[in-house]
């Protein structure tokens, strides 16, 4: 089985790293096609996989083609490796907002798997949504699932869904940072240092997310087993409820579904 890579950019170098690391696939199976030669020559060094810059080559060459390009530009790849893909290859696309439909009516009846991955894969903390063409099998879409897996946890979810998935986890870290980035802020105001301030509220958000991921709990119910009535957080949580703030970020997930609906568009 060859994989091949067109762009290397933060988030495929994350896959690419993951897949080595796992020993998913030897690298002497990888090659990746990236037109910047500082990158291609960077992405050679750190993971010893072969680096082209023909991506019509690579197409022609893999069995799996993971596309990791920016979404404007997709298009323009698809046309260009148009003629290399048969129905015995997988198309996996990570670009944001660009259905799978799209991608068809370019390059015919090919299976393709469509992927919304977050940073935190950069780490093997990712969280992934895939949901398949109308051609792609479910034996395809699970093996792509088992591709992601390796930089963090997936889901599979109905392609009209996807848009809200990036809401909540696409671009959810940028909100989850900005809360962070508040807290210690508000410690810091309050004489912590900086530097402890930060640990606190970050290590705070990842004891947070462990407490839901594995007491099978509710946030509600949680959130009730810290708030003491008319105690501290019990305070804090009338702060947070005066500035609208749930609501807040329920707009929040919805205008960044929106935009990606666009970006697709």
């Amino acid at each position: 089985m060859k994989i091949g890579f067109i762009g290397a950019g933060k988030m495929g170098g994350a896959i690419l790293k993951g897949l080595i690391s796992s020993n998913f696939v030897e690298k002497e199976n990888i090659t990746v096609s990236e037109l910047n030669a500082d990158i291609a020559q960077q992405i050679n060094n750190e993971f010893g996989v072969r680096t082209i810059s023909d991506g019509n080559q690579l197409a022609k060459e893999s069995d799996i083609i993971i596309i990791c390009t920016k979404p404007f530009v997709i298009k323009d790849v698809l046309k260009s490796i148009k003629d290399s893909l048969t129905k015995e290859k997988l198309l996996i696309s990570i670009a944001a907002g660009v259905s799978t439909k799209t991608i068809e009516d370019i390059i015919g009846e090919i299976p393709i798997v469509r992927v919304m991955p977050n940073t935190p894969a950069f780490l093997g903390h990712g969280m992934s949504g895939l949901t398949k063409g109308q051609y792609a099998s479910s034996e395809q879409l699970q093996f792509a699932c088992d591709i992601f897996s390796k930089v963090g946890k997936t889901v599979t979810i109905e392609e009209n869904l996807i848009d809200a998935l990036t809401g909540i986890s696409g671009s959810g870290p940028a909100f989850f940072y900005l809360v962070i980035e508040a807290l210690a802020k508000g410690g810091e105001n309050l004489g912590l240092p900086a530097n402890v301030a930060l640990e606190l509220a970050a290590q705070t958000a990842i004891g947070s997310a462990h407490m839901i991921m594995e007491t099978n709990k509710t946030p509600q119910i949680l959130r009730q087993e810290v708030t003491t009535p008319g105690g501290c957080t019990a305070v804090g949580l009338d702060v947070l409820e005066k500035a609208k703030v749930f609501e807040t970020f329920m707009e929040t997930v919805k205008a960044t579904a929106k935009k990606a609906k666009e970006l697709g568009d």
